[in-house]
């Protein structure tokens, strides 16, 4: 099936922000995959195995929209494409860390998954607005998962404490980049296709802030006239291809077997 771009948006516009989604899922779906068999216990080693396969199975949805609009299958965008190539953030191409890093990433993460679902719902193109209620009712239950883990462990104990807090600064200052603008994105605003970063940034700030601040997780933020400032650096550049060599890693990684045997049937 093809799709009728948007009246407004450029066809290379469109493209880009349906890659800077499924890139997104596809890399932190290969980092979740991580803790498989390495997770601190049982519950949460099955956990993050199958959140992980939740993100790679959203991941090909955005694939396979992109096929519909571009005729390339998925595969060759997971496998056959340059690291540098991606249009993912730099916040899920860090390495796993430890524990609590990946708690707050993944908390951090899927509340801006929600957020973003959420106004895609009222896109006026229609592809996203099926394709986020389709994809919001599994990413809620992602949000549940590690928000719980985040109030269990924010406080628990001096160790843990600390351990957050340290997480929290690593994450926070890379998460933003989630919401890093894209080139021509007010294409995308303009005709309603997207609401913007910016906007997005603002509605996510009033559901993280309250939540760490809830277990003494200190943020770099002040609040300003009813909304949250950010105060730190922001870790952009992933949106544009500027992407650290951690990615180029992780693809190497993800295309090995794929590089082996090119044309071998699955």
């Amino acid at each position: 099936m093809m799709h009728t771009t948007p009246e407004g948006v450029s066809q290379k516009t469109l493209e880009k922000f349906v890659l800077s989604l499924a890139d997104d899922e596809l890399i932190l779906g290969h980092r979740d995959s991580e803790w498989t068999g390495h997770a601190p216990i049982l519950e949460e080693d099955i956990a993050f195995s199958n959140i992980a396969q939740d993100e790679l199975g959203h991941s090909l949805v955005w694939f396979s929209l992109y096929q519909e609009l571009t005729g390339t299958e998925p595969d060759a965008m997971a496998f056959r494409r340059s690291w540098n190539d991606f249009a993912c953030c730099h916040f899920v191409e860090y390495p796993k860390a430890d524990f609590g890093y990946t708690v707050v990433r993944q908390y951090l993460f899927d509340t801006a998954e929600q957020v973003r679902l959420e106004s895609l719902l009222k896109s006026s193109f229609e592809p996203f607005a099926r394709i986020a209620e389709r994809l919001l009712k599994e990413e809620s239950y992602h949000r549940l998962h590690s928000e719980s883990l985040l109030k269990r462990l924010g406080n628990a104990t001096p160790e843990s404490s600390k351990r957050m807090q340290m997480a929290v600064d690593a994450a926070f200052p890379q998460s933003l980049g989630v919401f890093e603008i894209l080139d021509s994105e007010n294409e995308l605003v303009d005709s309603g296709v997207y609401e913007g970063n910016a906007i997005l940034l603002d509605e996510w700030l009033e559901c993280v802030v309250p939540t760490l601040h809830s277990v003494d997780l200190i943020l770099p933020v002040v609040a300003n006239t009813g909304r949250f400032k950010v105060t730190c650096q922001p870790d952009f550049g992933g949106r544009r291809g500027d992407h650290t060599a951690h990615l180029k890693a992780l693809v190497d990684d993800l295309q090995m077997v794929h590089k082996m045997a090119p044309e071998a049937q699955w």
